[in-house]
């Protein structure tokens, strides 16, 4: 018995999580030649601007100069009057 509602708590639980994956709506389908055309173009422009960037070299890293750590005390001048 103990087997079988395991096997049932398991189906539900992936079912119920396959209803809630179905519900995202980040995938849309539409037949608008006008949407189409945007999406290619975007997709176009994001190919050429990864090539773009492919193509470049790398630049290095700017070195910094390094400030002292430990500033030395100026010697005091001596009166010279």
């Amino acid at each position: 018995m103990k087997k079988v509602s395991l096997a049932i708590l398991v189906s539900l639980s992936a079912l119920t999580g396959a209803a809630y994956a179905q519900t995202d709506n980040g995938v849309m389908m539409s037949t608008d030649p006008a949407k189409a055309a945007d999406v290619e173009q975007r997709a176009q422009d994001l190919q050429a601007k990864q090539q773009a960037m492919e193509s470049q070299p790398a630049m290095p890293a700017k070195h910094h100069k390094k400030a002292p750590h430990h500033m030395k005390a100026a010697k005091p001048e001596a009166a010279s009057e």
